[in-house]
């Protein structure tokens, strides 16, 4: 059986600092190799989707970053900037830790 993660990434900002954080989480992605990966015998893809809001913006605190969301977990991270990327891919994605540092409590 096949599961996916997906993260969903805030564009909603006037930087476009959303777009930035989609285009290098799946960069880092490709060059960590977990887009698609097997965890504990069963086919995992990870797909990257941006989104107009996640009503996040108070709990982000209207940062320089991003809001984005891992599901099928939940969990919420803010003030996310593209070279988060690569600790959230690594650490989140290729070993189930949260990144503590972006984590945003709702």
């Amino acid at each position: 059986m096949s599961q996916t993660r997906r993260l969903f990434v805030c564009t909603n900002q006037k930087s476009g600092v959303g777009d930035d954080v989609a285009k290098a989480l799946k960069k880092e992605l490709k060059i960590q190799g977990l887009k698609k990966l097997f965890t504990g015998g069963e086919k995992q893809r990870v797909r990257v989707q941006t989104c107009n809001c996640l009503d996040l913006c108070k709990q982000c605190k209207k940062g320089p970053g991003a809001a984005l969301i891992v599901y099928p977990e939940g969990t919420v991270y803010g003030n996310v900037r593209p070279n988060d990327a690569a600790a959230i891919v690594e650490d989140h994605l290729g070993r189930d830790r949260v990144v503590k540092r972006l984590l945003l409590e709702e």
